[in-house]
């Protein structure tokens, strides 16, 4: 009988050596890493998408609220509301104008803004309304693109929001919207009229544009708008200042730190995954992450250490990036891609469903 009851424990033991726990247990540690996330997420709800094929879409924008929400835009699957404990979809059908989510942000008040393909809602906590823009007077019909396009928000430090558009740059004060021209003769991306994709305020109150089709970025320091050329490139999209105060962009031939002075260029060649950069933020420890088409960077200020689907990534297409309270980082990717990244393990939150 002791025999039985030795041997059922040494099976038991290699059981759960081999497949983990339901609830996150320990796991050996010489397994695949692709079998350590999957058995890691288990346990864990996940980001389903409907919507499409599978290979198709994005997870392309990111926010934690206040309330320590966590909210997902995606390309076809709408907007996706984690509280930790579920995910909730929204789509058209709940009241947003599209299910192409470009741009999530919250308010002083609390409010939610989503910026789609088809304009603006503002979402209150429990309904969605629909915000039209206005378009400045005399601006010709967009001849490359009929949409109401929204690409990014961004509310400054007198609560004003700023809306990235197709149709130019558009201020709202709370009760009416006012058109702010950067380059009367440029052109933008996907429009015949100009425009920039993300808009970014610095500490001391600057305004920073740019987009693809633009050359180079704009400064608006309250007076006048100075346009700056990071290394003789076309455009720059700015992302985020950094502890040190140094202004940090991307494009699609690297990233660009700028330090008040000069820029300095990151690329595949200094420890980059790839030269195309879509996402830069920066964590609490002041560390640097790139997400681009190669996978994940994280830079220390010395060095990159990178990570990619070899590691346990989702995938290696990466179009968002979240630090949450807790530290851990969030990576969005391509084929509606959700990873979670903890410091040292990634764990898969999403799937496809039919």
């Amino acid at each position: 009988m002791k025999k039985y009851f030795s041997q059922m424990r040494v099976f038991t033991f290699l059981t759960i050596l081999l497949f983990g726990t339901a609830c996150n247990g320990p796991v050996k540690k010489d397994l695949p890493k692709e079998e350590i996330s999957e058995s890691l997420s288990a346990a864990h709800p996940k980001l389903i998408k409907t919507i499409g094929s599978p290979k198709y879409g994005n997870v392309q924008s990111a926010l934690q609220d206040k309330a320590g929400n966590l909210w997902f835009g995606t390309t076809e699957n709408g907007l996706y509301k984690y509280d930790g404990k579920s995910f909730t979809q929204f789509l058209v059908s709940d009241g947003l104008n599209s299910n192409n989510i470009n741009a999530i942000l919250e308010d002083k008040d609390g409010k939610i803004w989503i910026g789609t393909p088809a304009g603006v809602c503002l979402y209150d906590g429990k309904t969605f309304a629909k915000i039209q823009i206005p378009l400045r007077k005399n601006l010709p019909p967009n001849k490359f693109r009929k949409t109401q396009e929204v690409f990014s928000i961004m509310q400054d430090k007198s609560g004003k929001l700023w809306f990235a558009t197709i149709n130019g740059v558009y201020i709202y004060d709370g009760k009416s919207f006012t058109p702010f021209i950067i380059n009367e003769g440029g052109v933008g991306y996907m429009s015949s009229n100009n425009n920039v994709e993300y808009i970014l305020e610095d500490k001391a109150g600057n305004i920073w544009f740019g987009g693809r089709g633009n050359k180079g970025v704009f400064r608006y320091d309250g007076k006048s708008i100075t346009n700056l050329k990071p290394n003789g490139d076309n455009w720059a999209w700015p992302a985020l200042q950094d502890k040190n105060g140094n202004i940090w962009f991307s494009n699609w031939s690297g990233a660009y730190r700028y330090d008040g002075k000069s820029f300095t260029s990151f690329t595949k060649s200094d420890g980059l995954l790839s030269d195309s950069v879509m996402r830069i933020i920066e964590d609490k420890n002041g560390n640097i992450w790139f997400g681009g088409g190669g996978g994940i960077c994280r830079y220390d200020g010395k060095a990159f250490t990178c990570f990619t689907t070899k590691d346990g990534l989702i995938n290696n297409g990466v179009w968002a990036i979240l630090e949450d309270k807790t530290g851990s980082i969030w990576m969005g990717t391509r084929e509606t891609g959700l990873s979670l990244y903890d410091g040292k393990t990634f764990i898969n939150y999403s799937e496809f469903k039919h």
